[in-house]
């Protein structure tokens, strides 16, 4: 047994390391976004960023932000790489960051919506919301409504919201959202990434009419994807999940590897006009039946809408 895992190990981490991003597009002249770039997926997305274009890294802290943007800079040699305070659970400090962001930026071509809590012990955001769900989905969910008139008018503009595998066990609980009556942290995930697959669904579909898979009216597209079981900080909630991550990491994408898709979606040419789809491995993926309902996610943008105290028509 020994000598076959021996022979057979580089094909198992081939197959671990799943697709890769071969776009070599540029992005002079261009801004990205990306929110919790300071660790794991969202750094390894904005070290390769960072090589085509202008990056700013969104980050609640900003310490740490600054020591990745810093090494980022030295490796890539662009000084156009930079840090910005963002907390996506507290609404303020996402309307304190996008107002500062639209007084100096006068344009946006890339939002990448890749922060995010997994295994939370039960808490509220500031704004009392379930943290996984304020987090994940409304903290995002705000975030590109107050910055959707800039990428419209940078347009041809791309949302890239990273969702997970994990939405096939979510479901949209209307009736306890916050998990007050009932609460299972491992589907507070779940539920939150289902939520960003229908956020994106909608979202197309309102940014480009009635032809959900091609961009036809503002040139804006939103796809969301599955980054991969990646070997990240993402578990530091739970001490059983890390202690797995630990034991099976040779069985987990790196973070380089699970940022391939994200940059995919972010700058591959033929997905210029490709819009409300998922991704993993760097190509088309499954939908759960729950993620494919268009009744429900026009109900949780509205709901969305209502809790944040916005009108997004």
């Amino acid at each position: 047994v020994p000598v076959l895992l021996f022979v057979a190990a580089p094909y198992i981490r081939r197959y671990v390391a799943g697709g890769q991003c071969k776009s070599t597009a540029k992005l002079e002249g261009k801004v990205v976004i990306i929110t919790g770039a300071n660790t794991g997926i969202g750094k390894e997305t904005a070290r390769d960023l960072a090589r085509r274009g202008k990056v700013i890294i969104a980050c609640r802290d900003t310490a740490k932000a600054e020591a990745a943007a810093s090494e980022i800079r030295a490796e890539t040699g662009n000084q156009q790489v930079i840090v910005k305070k963002l907390d996506l659970a507290d609404t303020k400090s996402i309307r304190e960051f996008a107002e500062e962001f639209l007084r100096e930026e006068k344009e946006l071509h890339i939002l990448i919506n890749n922060a995010g809590v997994m295994l939370c012990p039960y808490s509220k955001t500031a704004d009392g919301f379930e943290m996984h769900l304020g987090v994940n989905h409304l903290g995002h969910f705000l975030l590109t409504f107050l910055l959707l008139e800039r990428l419209k008018q940078s347009a041809p503009a791309r949302i890239v919201n990273v969702s997970s595998l994990a939405h096939h066990g979510g479901r949209i609980r209307f009736h306890d959202l916050h998990g007050e009556k009932n609460y299972n942290r491992g589907l507070a995930y779940c539920h939150s990434k289902l939520a960003n697959v229908l956020f994106t669904r909608e979202l197309a579909r309102r940014l480009q009419g009635k032809l959900l898979y091609f961009a036809i009216g503002t040139k804006v597209t939103a796809n969301a994807l599955h980054p991969g079981s990646v070997h990240s900080e993402l578990v530091r909630h739970s001490f059983v999940m890390t202690w797995l991550w630990k034991i099976f990491s040779f069985f987990l994408k790196t973070p380089w590897e699970g940022a391939q898709t994200s940059i995919y979606c972010a700058v591959a040419e033929e997905l210029d006009s490709v819009t409300g789809q998922y991704f993993s491995d760097c190509q088309p993926a499954y939908v759960s039946p729950r993620g494919r309902d268009d009744e429900t996610a026009r109900k949780l943008w509205s709901v969305s809408c209502e809790l944040l105290g916005i009108q997004w028509d």
